[in-house]
């Protein structure tokens, strides 16, 4: 970016002339002088450099006209904000969105071309992509599988690469889903965890597996790639009564949530989901963490890179806030009477 000067050079040479009392004659000679004598001052002192534009990449794994994750992205950019990077002036902001593409290789490497100063990405599979295109681009993540495992970070505390970030949620809850699911449908004995092929959550299926099992509840994994996929393999297992439904977040069935919650009517499954999405869209309930808030804390991160601080550094931060939402209305379509216990519990009711 070129030096902005502070007072334009032939003013400074206009005042010197003037008050010395140069002839017309001479002044020539003696602007070449003075000329060659500033272009020696240092650059300080001749001009007034602003800070550099910062650039950021953002790359997004949902689609471009989900309300939902414009309005989470909306938070991040107002965060930056409240920080001091104003988009546009101080900072650019560059976002690409997947449009859930299970692959997003293709959108990681045009946004790593760019060579932006750091890069924000959600989710779990948004950072794989990047992770494979960059080791040196700062990488900020919202990740919903174990980045310890996918060789991101090399531990929580010290990272110690390009890769930190927020986790979606905490390992925990995994144990948590069959719990609330048995909790609101005493009757299901069979759940299904619902997912695209290439997630990192279904490191975690053992663990939910593991928890259903203390419930009497039999837990099988789901996999599915697109809407004829989740409608085949949704429909086959409904045959079987008492049956019940775990969506872990994750950018198709996000894609596809209208789809999924419309099914689950249909077949009379009862539905326990990761993001709130689902439930304003009609699906039964939620648990999950305030991924609003993940989204700031985020911001938080790329403001300190931009100033200095090595991505490696920063550690890897679990969620703080979580929430659970119940739709009354679909519980009443379903014939389930929510108890009294998670009616006090809940953070939202949906009537």
């Amino acid at each position: 970016m070129q030096a902005t000067e502070a007072t334009p050079r032939p003013a400074i040479l206009s005042s010197v002339i003037l008050g010395l009392g140069v002839s017309p004659m001479r002044r020539r000679e003696f602007i070449a002088l003075v000329g060659s004598s500033v272009a020696g001052w240092p650059l300080a002192a001749r001009a007034q450099r602003p800070d550099r534009v910062r650039r950021i990449g953002a790359l997004m794994g949902f689609a471009e006209s989900d309300p939902q994750w414009n309005a989470r992205l909306a938070a991040f950019r107002a965060a930056l904000q409240e920080l001091g990077w104003t988009d546009g002036r101080s900072v650019l902001i560059n976002t690409q969105w997947t449009n859930a593409d299970p692959d997003p290789s293709a959108a990681a490497a045009e946004l790593v071309a760019l060579s932006p100063d750091a890069i924000f990405a959600c989710p779990h599979t948004a950072a794989a992509a990047l992770h494979r295109q960059t080791r040196t681009i700062p990488i900020v993540a919202v990740m919903s599988g174990d980045p310890v495992s996918a060789g991101f970070v090399q531990s929580y505390a010290r990272p110690g690469g390009n890769v930190t970030g927020f986790l979606m949620f905490e390992t925990t809850i995994n144990t948590k889903y069959p719990q609330l699911l048995k909790d609101i449908a005493p009757h299901v004995t069979r759940a299904a965890v619902v997912h695209a092929e290439n997630t990192a959550w279904r490191e975690d299926f053992v663990a939910v597996k593991m928890a259903a099992q203390s419930f009497k509840v039999e837990a099988v994994e789901i996999i599915v790639r697109d809407a004829a996929d989740i409608e085949r393999k949704l429909a086959e297992f409904s045959r079987t009564a008492n049956g019940g439904l775990i969506l872990p977040p994750d950018a198709v069935t996000v894609r596809h949530r209208q789809l999924i919650v419309a099914l689950a009517a249909n077949y009379r499954l009862p539905t326990l989901y990761a993001l709130r999405e689902f439930v304003t869209d009609g699906g039964l309930m939620s648990y999950s963490t305030d991924l609003t808030d993940i989204f700031r804390r985020t911001a938080s991160y790329l403001d300190r890179i931009l100033k200095g601080e090595k991505v490696s550094d920063l550690p890897v931060q679990a969620p703080t806030k979580f929430e659970l939402i119940i739709n009354l209305k679909t519980a009443k379509t379903l014939g389930l009477e929510v108890p009294t216990t998670m009616l006090a519990r809940a953070d939202e009711l949906i009537e």
